[in-house]
């Protein structure tokens, strides 16, 4: 089960995916984070979903993440007198707040906050960018705008205000119910759709109350321009590309993508990139050539994890999926040019003691004949400052908490592994870590591992204390026989 390459892989379930044996075998195939999307299936169906990842999960003896990715607040039209409407260039279009059906001229928009936000020469998207619109006039409860790129619309669709910050908070009264559900489970992650504001993070994490980590999915315009006080309130990112992609010209989102992945590892925080990977894998057993350098691509920027969405949940080949973003990461990440570009992008960051140990940790590494990097983790934060150095040897974590083991599977190159709670001596701690460096194939007796760690034991954010030592334990205990 040991992994051959340090990018994660997420992938998201459903219908596809939604029972034991196919779970287990994206697992084996190399899935290291399960998402459930809350924005469809009922609780007791995720419920199911989430029992079946534990199970798997206990079966094979290794941590997994859950991650509960939250709808957000989704905006949409209202219906038609006909189903749908043609809407031609240059034409007039009204949006109100009467539910009354549409005609080809007007249809209701029963979100009074974007009408509070508009101004004449806003820009409204429907069908995900399909419809373009530019407001001419508005007021408290109408919008008359012209069609600027034309369409048809129908029941419903959804509706993007790209160029004003909406006064809308990101959770919902849905988003709200399925927070508590998600965190009552026992989700590692919760990811939190159209973040437009930091407020908007700490508004979940009060909500969560330390149950579950907080990821914020990057992807309107406001969350780009408020970015690094977003990430300085969250735990970790998505580059939700989708409607990042809607919202901003498409030319932008490649940019925005490696800035952002760029950041976040400065701050040493997981980073994902997703949305349509391997679309055409929902259909086709074989990605395209421009899915495969896409992936590739967001390896070679460092990314700590990349996402499967349909294609796992719904498509016909979700195994075969994650087994083809597997490889690529394999291929890329044994491609020396991959840790030149890494290397070269690494940002030195020195406040802390910590911060010291796991530099050196990673350079002793580098320039002896070290297997393994071992850290003793209490909140996680060790392994993702370690995780942040981008070693080229593997990352141990090893952590006396289900929650910590858990979360740190989405971190880039992180081997979890759970350790007893009663380690009160650095001794033993050593013992700890070469039983695990052994047990996961990455060391032998004859090789030596770099093990860190903070004394006092069981105290977060005391890393202050780093031993380069043997795997043997009749080594390890003639070198310190107390």
């Amino acid at each position: 089960m040991r992994r051959l390459r340090n990018v994660k892989i997420v992938a998201t379930l459903g219908p596809a995916s939604n029972d034991y044996d196919t779970i287990r075998a994206l697992f084996e195939a190399g899935a290291d984070v399960f998402r459930m999307n809350m924005s469809h299936g009922n609780h007791e169906e995720q419920r199911v979903r989430h029992a079946m990842v534990r199970q798997v999960e206990q079966d094979l003896g290794r941590p997994i993440a859950i991650l509960a990715d939250l709808q957000g607040p989704k905006l949409r039209c209202g219906v038609f007198s006909s189903g749908a409407a043609d809407l031609e260039e240059g034409n007039a279009f009204r949006f109100d707040l009467d539910e009354t059906p549409g005609e080809s001229h007007r249809v209701c928009l029963p979100h009074k906050e974007i009408f509070a936000a508009l101004t004449p020469g806003s820009t409204l998207l429907i069908n995900d960018g399909k419809i373009r619109m530019k407001v001419e006039e508005c007021g408290p409860d109408f919008a008359n705008c012209i069609v600027e790129v034309g369409g048809t619309i129908s029941d419903r669709k959804g509706v993007n205000v790209p160029d004003v910050v909406l006064p809308l908070a990101a959770l919902s009264e849905k988003d709200r119910n399925d927070l508590e559900f998600a965190c009552e489970l026992g989700v590692d992650w919760l990811a939190l759709s159209f973040v437009q504001r930091p407020e908007d993070v700490q508004e979940a994490r009060d909500l969560a109350k330390g149950r579950a980590a907080i990821l914020s999915k990057i992807e309107k315009p406001a969350a780009v321009n408020a970015f690094d006080a977003i990430l300085a309130t969250s735990d970790g990112i998505m580059v939700a590309r989708g409607d990042l992609g809607v919202e901003l010209p498409v030319q932008n989102v490649p940019v925005i993508q490696k800035r952002l992945i760029h950041a976040c590892r400065r701050a040493g925080k997981p980073v994902i990139v997703a949305t349509q990977m391997l679309e055409s894998m929902i259909e086709s057993p074989i990605p395209t050539r421009a899915e495969v350098s896409d992936v590739a691509n967001a390896i070679y920027d460092g990314a700590d994890a990349v996402m499967l969405s349909a294609e796992s949940a719904a498509g016909q080949y979700p195994v075969e999926a994650v087994t083809t973003m597997n490889n690529v990461a394999v291929e890329v990440e044994s491609d020396p040019t991959y840790t030149e570009l890494i290397e070269a992008s690494r940002v030195a960051k020195r406040a802390s003691v910590a911060d010291g140990i796991v530099a050196a940790a990673r350079e002793i590494a580098e320039t002896t004949d070290i297997k393994a990097i071992c850290c003793f983790t209490q909140s996680g934060t060790t392994a993702l400052l370690t995780a942040r150095e981008r070693p080229r040897v593997p990352i141990i974590a090893l952590t006396p908490l289900t929650g910590t083991a858990r979360r740190l599977c989405l971190s880039w190159g992180t081997n979890c592994y759970l350790t007893p709670g009663d380690v009160e001596r650095f001794k033993m701690a050593v013992v700890s870590a070469a039983r695990a460096a052994r047990a996961s194939g990455f060391a032998t007796e004859d090789d030596q591992i770099v093990v860190t760690a903070g004394v006092p034991f069981n105290v977060p954010g005391t890393t202050n204390i780093l031993r380069v030592a043997p795997c043997a334990e009749r080594l390890i205990f003639a070198a310190d026989p107390e």
